[in-house]
């Protein structure tokens, strides 16, 4: 089993900067994904950006400039800079990892509220 404990949400007005963290323990394996999605109140979960063990990035188009994901992979951690923020980013944002392999094994976290006010 694998962990992930989420930090760093809150509120922030519009235009300010956050960074979550999101650290994964346990049986941990070396392929994989790490990343983020978010869910609105009313809306799906979505896909915010992913770093893969390999080195590869992949953003929203809704957040690219204006987020960064970045992982340390001796701590199995991974964040996101979230600079620029607007009311629309208003989420739960939940970290997960993909354990790679003939059969994907995803894991989440609980998920962090961030909050942007106008």
């Amino acid at each position: 089993q694998v962990q992930l404990v989420e930090s760093g949400g809150g509120l922030v007005q519009a235009g300010g900067s956050l960074r979550l963290s999101c650290a994964a323990s346990g049986n941990m394996f070396s392929d994989n994904t790490m990343g983020w999605y978010r869910q609105a109140p009313g809306a799906q979960r979505e896909l915010v950006a992913a770093y893969t063990s390999s080195g590869r990035t992949n953003y929203a188009d809704s957040v690219k400039g204006r987020f960064t994901i970045s992982r340390d992979n001796a701590k199995n951690t991974v964040y996101l800079q979230m600079n620029s923020l607007k009311p629309e980013d208003t989420a739960v944002y939940y970290c997960y990892i993909d354990r790679l392999g003939p059969l994907v094994i995803r894991y989440w976290g609980k998920g962090t509220l961030v909050t942007v006010s106008t």
